[in-house]
């Protein structure tokens, strides 16, 4: 079905009465942030993807809302010689989407592909002698040196995700997107009832057994679904999207657009909190294979040009409450948030100096191709201030808008601007994926490894090697500091501030989880 025709269709049906009440209960109808483009949860950083990850596939281990780690497709765990050898225990009566059953080498052909791709799994193998199933129930680690952080990071909670697939899939290159959705969560995805760009359809997985113990917390405890279907709409208009709330057409809005939440708080029905604590951390990233950013002194000739407090302003108004500016390389409020080097952010911008300097670092004009998106709505506003940004201060730029599916394909590419590449691009993380050294993957500077941008920063890596080795908290503390100040003479990325976002849902919602969109535990009454 073609967009255009389902909008038409969906818009036709807005004008007939409702279905029983009764049956309407049993669907679930979320507005997310932006659209579904990319299906793999270990292929793509995007958030749509990790939302969706979370509903088809399961981890061996979840983590609550104080991002302590718990059991979750695994019974548990033992530990053997000073912490060398790990034994996990699939829990009885796991199943994928296809009936068949979930068996440990199914698990460890997911961690490995996982582990090529993420930082945390790249850690994690990096010190994994032997990685196998001894029997269809047991993972065994056998690791060259103690990795405490074992279960954080097999159910940690940023992209990418360690979410478990048959070995069939998960023996994909891990740069190669899987599209056969086969997982053993509690949702299976339902293909034939996707629109690219408008609709994503899933339906509870009856074969799914939660946990028998705990409470939902996080992506931790038993994941009880009380609704049979949940259907995503792409509506990129927030006013279209927030009168469809109104309209009791939709349940649940992601993210409401910053100008729209003094209406959303006066409709009646409607309730609206802020879901992620943590917020969400902003940056520009760079492009270091291709010029002009692959030169560190003209990444840190750009650090003067930035006032967070305009980006912030921009995707979160004049209400200081809702933004936090200046920040650094990890989330403030989090252990390892520190001052170091916040003072380049400070005091008056001078574009004058800031030309000077580049020039001194050999900017000779070189084409700068910032990629903007439309949505959603704050990606728009953060790269409107980032265009003019760059401008004053006398880069050669070519601001390229698109939706955010065309974007994140675009920055894939490793070819220079000339042949489809790019420079630069805006966009903004939880809280969540920049806590610390461990889940923040735009802090990396592993090369061709990390993160779209390519980073090779070796000083970094080895500082990052020392903060997993770290034994106590003050001790990772003080590498955390060490840390932020490297990362501002590498500039892997360029911090641009935290702001809090809003979602919106109907009132006669119950049980949603704090944190990113979680649809288990979910009642409509």
């Amino acid at each position: 079905m073609k967009r255009r025709t389902f909008l038409a269709s969906g818009g036709a049906l807005l004008a007939v009465p409702s279905l029983a009440t009764a049956q309407q209960s049993k669907v679930l109808r979320f507005i997310p942030q932006t659209d579904l483009s990319f299906l793999d949860p270990i292929f793509s950083l995007a958030y749509a993807t990790r939302n969706h990850g979370y509903m088809v596939f399961d981890m061996l281990y979840g983590q609550d809302s104080s991002y302590r780690a718990a059991p979750q497709m695994v019974e548990g765990h033992v530990t053997e010689g000073d912490g060398l050898l790990w034994r996990l225990t699939l829990r009885d009566g796991l199943k994928w989407h296809d009936g068949e059953r979930v068996l440990a080498r199914d698990c460890v052909a997911s961690i490995r592909r996982w582990g090529a791709r993420d930082p945390f799994g790249q850690a994690l193998l990096a010190v994994t002698d032997e990685l196998s199933a001894p029997d269809d129930r047991t993972i065994r680690f056998r690791l060259k040196r103690p990795f405490p952080l074992l279960p954080e990071a097999l159910g940690k909670l940023p992209p990418l995700l360690p979410v478990m697939m048959p070995e069939r899939l998960a023996r994909t290159d891990p740069f190669t997107q899987v599209t056969e959705m086969v997982g053993s969560g509690p949702f299976r995805f339902l293909p034939g009832e996707r629109v690219s760009g408008a609709r994503v359809v899933y339906e509870r997985f009856a074969d799914y057994v939660p946990r028998s113990s705990g409470t939902a917390d996080g992506t931790a405890g038993p994941k009880v679904v009380h609704v049979d279907r949940v259907e995503w709409t792409t509506i990129p208009d927030a006013s279209t999207a927030a009168a469809a709330l109104q309209a009791g057409e939709q349940d649940w809005l992601e993210f409401a657009a910053n100008d729209m939440v003094p209406l959303l708080r006066r409709m009646r029905g409607v309730k609206v909190a802020v879901q992620e604590q943590a917020g969400m951390m902003c940056l520009m990233r760079l492009n270091h294979l291709h010029p002009p950013f692959n030169n560190p002194a003209i990444r840190r000739a750009i650090l003067g040009a930035f006032d967070q407090s305009d980006f912030m302003q921009a995707v979160a108004g004049d209400d200081s409450a809702m933004w936090h500016a200046p920040v650094g390389f990890f989330t403030p409020g989090s252990p390892m948030a520190n001052d170091e080097g916040l003072g380049v952010f400070q005091g008056p911008r001078d574009y004058a100096r800031v030309k000077r300097e580049l020039e001194a670092a050999g900017y000779k004009g070189e084409k700068v191709v910032l990629l903007g998106s439309t949505d959603p709505t704050f990606i728009l506003g953060l790269s409107e201030v980032a265009a003019d940004l760059l401008r004053k201060c006398g880069l050669n730029v070519d601001y390229l808008l698109s939706d955010w599916g065309t974007l994140t394909t675009r920055r894939s590419s490793r070819e220079p601007v000339e042949k489809g590449g790019w420079s630069c691009y805006m966009t903004a993380l939880t809280g969540i994926d920049t806590a610390n050294p461990a889940l923040s993957a735009p802090l990396r500077g592993n090369g061709l490894q990390a993160m779209a941008g390519w980073p090779d920063l070796p000083q970094i890596e080895a500082l990052v090697g020392e903060w997993y080795s770290a034994g106590d908290l003050a001790a990772q503390q003080g590498l955390a500091r060490r840390l932020q100040a490297q990362a501002f003479r590498d500039v892997p990325y360029i911090p641009a501030g935290q702001f809090l976002q809003v979602a919106a849902y109907r009132s006669n919602l119950e049980g949603l989880l704090r944190g990113f969109p979680l649809f288990w535990n979910v009642r409509k009454t």
